[in-house]
């Protein structure tokens, strides 16, 4: 198992940000700085990973370019999981084992209930 990822701390109990935070913050901001001064207001890269943030950039765009919200006709798009999803149909041959092996060997009681353990009741 891995060990739990510390937590952030952004900011302080006033409010504030924290420092070094900040510090991190800007050193990436600084690389949408052009060297005229000027600054990018968009990412030049993108994240494949993350899922939600490319779900809102694309909500954002189609908002800003039909002059409407879109979101709504976004949520109600069908999707191919809806429509069954890349799944092979098989028989019930192919996917159940038939007789036994050696963890359902043919000499085996059945328990009147499951148990959890080896222990007697």
């Amino acid at each position: 198992m891995t060990q739990p990822r510390k937590p952030v701390k952004r900011r302080d109990a006033t409010g504030h940000l924290d420092p070094e935070y900040e510090r991190g913050l800007l050193e990436q901001s600084a690389s949408n700085r052009r060297a005229d001064g000027d600054s990018n207001a968009f990412l030049t890269t993108t994240n494949p990973e993350e899922e939600l943030a490319e779900e809102l950039g694309e909500a954002f765009v189609g908002a800003a370019t039909s002059g409407g919200d879109v979101e709504g006709d976004r949520h109600e798009r069908i999707v191919p999981e809806e429509s069954g999803g890349p799944f092979v149909t098989t028989t019930a041959n192919e996917e159940f084992a038939g007789g036994t092996d050696e963890s359902n060997i043919a000499e085996a009681t059945r328990e009147p209930l499951p148990r959890t353990s080896k222990a007697e009741p």
